[in-house]
């Protein structure tokens, strides 16, 4: 099933059923009013959602409206937690050599994450606001997913059991910002605003076959001025799967319903299938030419996210947004 959120009812947006196809929707409240809600007691939601889906993809859910994806909220506007990590290796190997810089084992061995920012997200249409275009604006196409309860130190199977929904996410990251940050040995902030996530949510069923070994095997498309700017294959050189991200978060706690867990920069060995974000490409640049040539996102830029099934149709709906400065 495919599940988002709408702009109204408050904070937290109105739980709605989306159709396989993405055109038309009916809303859940007589389930869970939001889509927290429904992770708060996913068990007793899942079936009864899944029960609406089963009706509104066979044309026979009763208040079935046609989807304005404009209306759409992220479909969790605000989350306990988000973790992203830094599953692609190819692309901390290259940042680290453009810099004469080794990898660590640990590396290949423990997995790079940190603690994002949750407390909004903003919706798959929704304007990115950044105060200044001196910050480095980039963004970052990357796989997310999330999860129910998960219990302390799960084991990555265990881990698998809980992830419920998956979907797509623009990890906007101020690049300008980051060195400064870094250097104070406490980890990112004001280099790390709100993100956006895709109009859908989509369960791993769902996705059939190209769901393996909790690792999403199609690939990343992104747009910049609607201009191609790479299609990394996301189940390609992914060194750690969502259920050991997951575990690897839960080993010293337990998480939250609705805990979103993030894949990173979508990157491939093979640079031909272009980038997933602007750091990226840059970095390839600098290997290739010394220096890079690709600038950073400025106000009025567009760009465009998202995934496609084998017959071009969209799986989680587009992440479409403008680049504009703060009124």
């Amino acid at each position: 099933m495919k599940l988002a959120s709408l702009k109204e009812g408050g904070r937290d947006g109105t739980l709605v059923v989306v159709s396989r196809d993405l055109t038309h929707a009916v809303k859940a409240t007589g389930i869970a009013p939001t889509l927290q809600a429904a992770l708060d007691d996913w068990s007793s939601a899942a079936p009864r959602l899944n029960a609406l889906s089963d009706a509104l993809n066979a044309g026979s859910a009763n208040g079935a409206f046609k989807l304005d994806v404009a209306a759409l909220a992220a479909p969790l506007p605000r989350a306990y937690e988000f973790v992203d990590g830094s599953a692609y290796l190819p692309h901390v190997e290259r940042v680290r050599k453009a810099r004469g810089a080794e990898v660590p084992a640990s590396f290949y061995t423990d997995p790079l994450m940190y603690q994002a920012t949750s407390a909004g997200f903003l919706g798959p249409h929704d304007d990115v606001v950044v105060p200044s275009e001196d910050f480095g604006i980039d963004l970052e196409a990357e796989v997310v997913v999330v999860t129910d309860d998960v219990p302390m130190s799960a084991t990555p199977a265990q881990a698998s059991e809980h992830i419920q929904l998956v979907g797509l996410i623009n990890d906007v990251s101020l690049r300008g910002l980051i060195p400064g940050e870094l250097a104070k040995g406490f980890g990112f902030l004001q280099s790390k605003p709100r993100s956006a996530l895709s109009p859908v949510l989509v369960t791993p069923d769902e996705l059939g076959e190209v769901w393996q070994g909790d690792k999403l095997h199609l690939p990343m498309r992104t747009w910049l001025n609607g201009q191609w700017f790479g299609e990394a294959e996301c189940g390609v050189d992914m060194q750690f799967s969502f259920a050991e991200l997951v575990a690897h978060v839960a080993k010293t706690r337990p998480l939250t319903a609705g805990t979103l867990v993030g894949s990173g920069t979508i990157a491939n060995q093979d640079t031909s299938k272009g980038a997933s974000c602007l750091a990226e490409q840059r970095t390839v640049e600098t290997l290739r030419d010394g220096k890079p040539s690709t600038p950073f996102l400025k106000f009025g830029d567009t760009l465009r996210i998202d995934v496609t099934d084998a017959a071009g149709a969209s799986i989680f709906g587009a992440i479409e947004q403008r680049i504009v400065g703060k009124a």
